[in-house]
């Protein structure tokens, strides 16, 4: 059985089936809401029914209150359609979107290799279609065995590649997904995912207008977005400055070292800024040293005027460089961080300074 979805703004209609949530329906059809979790706790997909009647499912009492349920609103991660409804969503214009639906995919895992003592890499070569399109940013969402949710992982790898997807998958200790990952998967299993998810890319249109240089912000596992977004700028024979201020706690952490020291040496334009935080004094290290947002601050003299910052790791990480690069005399508009957040990240408070993510 299927239910009709209206959305009020534009008029669209969607054919929902059941037990099929409002935002799985709208991302398969290309139609962006705004989401975060997931998990139906940050209350970033809230949403109104103007008509007809939702399951709020899963939906937590803190994201959604019971006066709220009362005026219609619901969460779109979780309602489920129980007629045919109409919605008020705000629907987002990004003239630099893709707008890519989202869709089931199949693959064999081709390759695992050990980038680091606690990330693996995984390659993954799809099966029909042999080809998956997204925006370098965006994330795909993995099917684990015995879960019932599956997981987000960032894709590594440059859309020019699309044919195999790279993973740089960190253990999260007590992780029941990375702990699959880590110590189960392996070349040659099936595996099945769905995507591409995410508002996370480069605003292209607005550097060109603007000629801005592109500033990369990144620590621990957050790597894989923007190693995507680098790896398609200089395929793409971009000739803008590029820099990346990429942080790990010691040097058998920091992964894609190499490839990052080849490719600054390779263009001019790109400017490779590794820092360790925890790494021992006398082991010869001639790098940055410390944290992200200081690293940055330190190397950009504490001004990133004229420049749009894509950042990307923990949310400890990302709160200190918004902060930094405020006071460095960036606006908000120009700062723009991935969007995914796990379920228990869901419920850590933002920074009060930043209203977009």
């Amino acid at each position: 059985m299927s239910y009709q979805l209206t959305f009020e703004s534009t008029g669209q209609v969607l054919e929902v089936e059941e037990g099929q949530t409002i935002l799985d329906a709208a991302l398969r059809s290309g139609i962006y809401l705004p989401h975060a979790c997931c998990h139906g706790l940050c209350a970033t997909c809230k949403i109104e029914v103007t008509d007809g009647e939702v399951d709020h499912g899963a939906a937590s009492n803190f994201a959604l209150m019971d006066y709220e349920r009362e005026e219609g609103k619901a969460l779109a991660c979780c309602a489920t359609l129980q007629s045919d409804v109409t919605i008020d969503a705000e629907i987002e214009e990004e003239p630099d979107a893709l707008n890519l639906p989202v869709q089931d995919y199949r693959g064999t895992v081709s390759r695992i290799e050990d980038l680091t003592p606690t990330v693996k890499g995984v390659w993954i070569k799809l099966d029909a279609p042999t080809h998956m399109v997204f925006q370098a940013g965006q994330y795909i969402n993995l099917v684990v065995p015995g879960e019932a949710q599956s997981r987000a992982f960032s894709i590594a790898s440059a859309p020019a590649a699309s044919g195999e997807i790279e993973l740089n998958i960190r253990r999260v200790p007590g992780g029941a997904a990375t702990g699959w990952v880590h110590d189960a998967l392996k070349a040659g299993d099936a595996v099945r995912f769905s995507g591409p998810y995410g508002r996370f890319f480069v605003r292209q249109s607005q550097h060109k207008a603007e000629q801005l240089p592109y500033l990369f912000l990144a620590g621990g596992s957050g790597l894989s977005s923007p190693r995507s977004m680098i790896l398609d700028l200089l395929a793409q024979g971009c000739t803008r400055p590029i820099a990346l201020v990429n942080g790990a706690r010691h040097q058998a952490e920091l992964y894609h070292h190499d490839e990052f020291v080849a490719l600054a040496a390779q263009h001019a334009h790109f400017d490779y800024v590794p820092v360790l935080s925890n790494e021992p004094p006398e082991s010869g290290w001639s790098g940055a040293r410390g944290m992200v947002h200081e690293a940055a601050k330190a190397h950009f003299a504490n001004d990133f005027r004229g420049r749009k910052a894509y950042l990307c790791g923990p949310p400890i990480m990302i709160e200190a460089c918004i902060s930094t690069l405020m006071q460095g005399r960036l606006f908000e508009r120009d700062i723009y961080t991935e969007k995914f957040i796990s379920a228990a990240d869901a419920n850590q408070q933002r920074s009060p300074l930043f209203k977009r993510v």
